[in-house]
């Protein structure tokens, strides 16, 4: 079978949203390469290496490619991409100089190639991801994470993933429920799980990826403790509102709401959509780590977060993307 494949030139601060846009067209699978020069700081604290050089992408550059059945037009693809990615500016997220390119290509050029690429990764202190075709043999207090992101799910090697799960193993003390939003391969809620948490309700809005968390989740052997579900959190909260008057809702069989933790990694604008909807969702003295925020979005997202009530608890930083640490304030 043959393929289209669209390449778009950017930024990798626009990176997130033009790979929504490619999935949201109908993309069988998206593929992104950021910078990879000599002179990019990287993280080894955790004993990651890096083949240097790793590319010639100019830094701050990224190559996104999405992949298309043979019967697109892919003109019209191009043409109807075109605005939205403009569009961008206009939210202050810079797509630079942005170039299109569409070829066709054979899906045994793209559609396995990139896991030669994948190999187990230690992302924290006590958790290591590792891909299901790599044999790997856990250390001492090593938990792993096995994951098959499949074709447009992320591999857990991102800033703002490895950052929730670094916040993640610092925040949980055990039994904690938990709400992931925007779960896509489900490796925050496996995370969880492995550092401690006894439940957690993941949602996305995208089936593809509900599907995905939950092969993800059963591979880890959490399927009773992992529950996925097709929503986002807003839909989760209003619609067992209607069939529930209690304080506590069993929004799931999973956790009950107000939770303890509430995580989600994904874009400002939308995190900055539902800070009042997971405010509402949190027990007080709830944590709220909210990840995906470019280095341009910091001082909006900790404004937005502090107008809803929430106490900035700590902000880490890994590269040009920032996780917040909130918390709901006790009452007294």
């Amino acid at each position: 079978m043959k393929w289209h494949e669209i390449t778009i030139s950017t930024t990798e601060e626009a990176q997130e949203m033009i790979s929504n846009f490619l999935h949201e067209h109908g993309a069988g699978g998206v593929s992104i390469e950021e910078s990879g020069t000599l002179n990019k700081q990287r993280d080894t604290s955790f004993g990651q290496w890096y083949q240097l050089p790793l590319n010639d992408i100019p830094e701050g550059q990224a190559i996104i490619k999405g992949y298309f059945g043979e019967d697109t037009d892919t003109d019209a693809l191009i043409a109807a991409i075109k605005p939205r990615v403009e569009e961008l500016r206009e939210f202050d997220i810079d797509p630079g100089t942005v170039e299109y390119s569409a070829v066709l290509v054979d899906d045994d050029d793209w559609a396995t190639a990139w896991k030669q690429y994948f190999k187990p990764l230690r992302i924290s202190n006590t958790l290591t991801i590792k891909p299901t075709w790599e044999e790997y043999e856990a250390g001492p207090n090593e938990r792993i994470i096995e994951i098959d992101p499949g074709m447009a799910f992320g591999t857990g090697t991102h800033p703002t993933t490895s950052l929730c799960l670094q916040t993640l193993e610092s925040v949980i003390r055990g039994g904690e429920e938990m709400i992931d939003v925007g779960t896509g391969s489900g490796i925050l809620a496996i995370g969880a799980c492995l550092l401690g948490a006894k439940s957690v309700l993941a949602l996305d809005l995208d089936p593809v990826a509900v599907s995905s968390a939950k092969e993800n989740v059963s591979l880890n052997g959490l399927s009773e403790r992992v529950e996925v579900r097709l929503s986002d959190l807003l839909g989760v909260i209003k619609s067992d509102q209607e069939e529930a008057s209690a304080e506590a809702m069993q929004v799931s069989t999973a956790v009950t709401v107000p939770v303890d933790l509430v995580v989600a990694n994904i874009l400002a604008e939308v995190i900055l959509m539902f800070v009042d909807d997971v405010y509402e969702a949190l027990k007080p003295n709830g944590i709220y780590i909210a990840s995906g925020v470019y280095k341009n979005k910091e001082t909006v997202v900790e404004e937005g977060l502090i107008q809803s009530g929430f106490e900035i608890v700590e902000k880490r930083r890994d590269e040009e993307w920032i996780a917040f640490v909130a918390r709901k304030p006790q009452v007294t």
